[in-house]
């Protein structure tokens, strides 16, 4: 079986380190993987293609920017990239994110459906089924059921600072992604499963496989790093994010550092430049980092993990704290709290900044043991998302009559 992935990154973020995951398993099960990209660069000994170059990723931000036409652009380097599909003959093409300012979905999904290729599509957030945006609770908006219009986050992430045109996006979209006849979607918790199935989407089987994560990688990971950050004899709060954007609860942290007495520390890991010099200097920032034994020494070390984001089709860093031994603090909005089934956990009414102090204050007095925490993550296991994923390729092999 020959298996092409598609996602904006290999190997870096969470939805780059899925695909290699799956990458893995498929080479391990003697099969062929190819993994296209749009953006960086991919790990070494990974056969993979970059669609487009850095240049192409710019112009389609920068018509983005104008036009609000996202996925619209990169046209000569989607052309390409059918091109090296056409020499790669894949059995089975596995989508991730195609949003990222590097694809023609036109063209892509006018080659596979003419082709009957078989294709599995996870959704990471819910770009693929509105007109704009990638998320839309914390803006209240619904129009992605019926036809968006009057975008109310044209300025947000694929931002659009002339016009709108959401309305368009959404129609010709519905029009593109609802062209095969064959696609199996996955989504990484119930709640986006049952969000897709109030979509145009629905026409298709959506199913649900969690995201899983590596417990040889994540695991309590005993180190000097507080000593580092001269923290000594606090109670550390931890906050994770790849982009800390609103959405991911800054504005929060921000407020319960004001809040908590010098007896707490908060570190927030993920913060670029500018964040640095605008957070109170009772945050300790940390830059992204790609280096999985510093972040599991923090999550280890960290009295707390805190997740105050408002919009998670999952929360992969919920799952990471745990497995490193550490209790979770978390808002019940979307998918975020639906690990949260036990004492390793409190999942709060979204802004009640009194409600998250005093969970605080009860895990400081009462402490949740390493062991619970470690227990419930490994529901998550990376093991058991790989294994259903091969399930669903092996299933749609010999519904294609490519069984071996």
């Amino acid at each position: 079986m020959k298996v092409l992935q598609i996602n904006t990154v290999c190997g870096t973020g969470s939805t780059g380190r899925i695909a290699v995951d799956l990458y893995d398993k498929l080479e391990a099960q003697g099969h062929e993987c190819l993994i296209a990209y749009g953006r960086g660069k991919a790990p070494e000994g990974i056969h993979a293609v970059r669609i487009g170059t850095d240049l192409d990723n710019y112009i389609h931000a920068a018509m983005t920017r104008i036009t609000d036409k996202t996925g619209f652009y990169s046209r000569r380097a989607t052309r390409k990239f059918i091109e090296k599909i056409k020499e790669y003959q894949p059995d089975l093409i596995h989508l991730h994110n195609l949003h990222g300012y590097y694809l023609d979905i036109r063209q892509l999904f006018y080659y596979i459906r003419k082709e009957q290729i078989p294709v599995v599509w996870t959704l990471h957030d819910c770009w693929p089924f509105t007109g704009h945006c990638s998320y839309f609770d914390s803006a209240g908006c619904n129009r992605w059921q019926e036809g968006c219009h009057n975008c109310p986050q044209k300025k947000e992430y694929p931002a659009s600072i002339v016009f709108d045109n959401s309305q368009w996006n959404y129609h010709q979209k519905k029009q593109i992604f609802t062209s095969l006849l064959d696609m199996q979607i996955i989504t990484p918790s119930k709640w986006l499963q049952t969000v897709v199935k109030q979509s145009f989407l629905n026409k298709y089987p959506v199913n649900y496989i969690y995201n899983g994560i590596d417990p040889s990688v994540f695991k309590p990971r005993k180190s000097n790093i507080l000593q580092k950050y001269n923290i000594n004899n606090k109670f550390v709060i931890l906050g994770v994010s790849n982009v800390w954007a609103t959405r991911k609860g800054l504005q929060d942290f921000c407020s319960l550092s004001s809040q908590l007495g010098n007896k707490y520390q908060i570190i927030l890991v993920g913060v670029n430049e500018n964040q640095l010099k605008e957070l109170p200097k009772s945050i300790i920032g940390i830059k992204r980092t790609e280096n999985l034994t510093e972040l599991t020494e923090l999550y280890t070390a960290a009295d707390v993990y805190m997740n105050l984001s408002c919009e998670e089709t999952f929360g992969m860093t919920t799952i990471e704290a745990l497995a490193c031994g550490t209790p979770v603090i978390v808002y019940d909005k979307t998918a975020i709290a639906e690990p949260i089934k036990g004492s390793y956990g409190k999942a709060l009414p979204y802004g009640n900044l009194s409600a998250v102090i005093t969970a605080v204050k009860q895990l400081q007095s009462l402490p949740v043991t390493a062991a619970e925490c470690i227990n419930a993550a490994s529901q998550y296991k990376l093991e058991y998302m790989l294994n259903h994923y091969y399930e669903i390729y092996r299933l749609l092999e010999k519904s294609a009559g490519n069984g071996s």
